[in-house]
């Protein structure tokens, strides 16, 4: 397949649904080799074997970004046997919720073993292997990481974490050419958000406080991943763009 990542090769984590298997199966598209790995080996063998069907290149890893060893492990043995690395897209997360007043301790420190820990291992494994060579890493956070949440103090802070620490990354990348980005949904239609959503009054509520009017897709933010990884973002780093249909922009919206 030609396209913007022809001979790339390209690691996704989380990438058995949701935003990371969209991002997959979008890169593969373009012509990336694309590795993906999460927990669960059912739905990486199924959105690998979807890519491949449709003619791109893709394989299954099974590995726990919230254990460093797995983790770090699985992105540098993808590019041993590949040759090389150029993407990372650090997609995987976890989170609890509840009053801030009740959370224990180890519910607290659960929002950052995956999101924040595990973008760290993988970016420091990625930058290691990608010093002298160049290539692009984008990193995922949430408009709850930039605008307060009720029930969501861990998770808000693990994906602010994130953000700050992808312009520290980017700033010392940016000599080997290495580019590190952050992309920011606000709500999107996944399978972690499918309880929610299949309620209709939680839903129309939701879709009222957006200003285009409805929650996104998992494409849209696939489309937004790929631009950064791309060659057409050459000289971008260390930005965070807000794909979250104008949410992160109104104070307010009119109901």
């Amino acid at each position: 397949m030609a396209g913007r990542l022809s001979g790339k090769v390209a690691f996704v984590t989380g990438g058995g649904s949701g935003i990371g298997e969209a991002t997959a199966k979008r890169f593969a598209a373009e012509g990336a080799t694309v590795v993906i790995c999460g927990r669960r080996k059912e739905p990486l063998d199924a959105v690998a074997a979807a890519i491949r069907a449709a003619g791109g290149r893709c394989e299954a890893v099974q590995a726990d970004v919230g254990v460093e060893a797995q983790i770090v492990g699985a992105i540098e043995d993808a590019a041993k046997r590949h040759g090389q690395l150029d993407i990372l897209v650090n997609n995987a997360m976890a989170y609890t919720w509840g009053a801030l007043a009740e959370m224990s301790t180890a519910d607290w420190h659960a929002n950052f073993t995956t999101s924040v820990d595990g973008t760290f291992w993988g970016t420091r494994a990625a930058m290691k292997l990608m010093q002298g060579k160049g290539g692009a890493i984008v990193n995922l956070s949430s408009i709850c990481g930039t605008l307060g949440t009720a029930w969501m103090s861990g998770y808000s802070a693990a994906k602010a974490a994130i953000i700050n620490f992808s312009r520290a990354a980017a700033a010392e990348g940016a000599a080997q050419g290495i580019r590190v980005n952050v992309v920011i949904p606000a709500v999107v239609e996944t399978p972690a958000t499918a309880g929610m959503l299949a309620d209709e009054n939680s839903r129309k509520g939701t879709e009222k406080l957006i200003p285009m009017g409805r929650v996104g897709q998992s494409d849209e933010l696939a489309a937004a991943i790929l631009f950064l990884a791309s060659d057409d973002a050459s000289y971008i780093t260390g930005a965070a763009l807000p794909v979250d249909g104008g949410r992160s922009a109104v104070l307010v919206t009119a109901l």
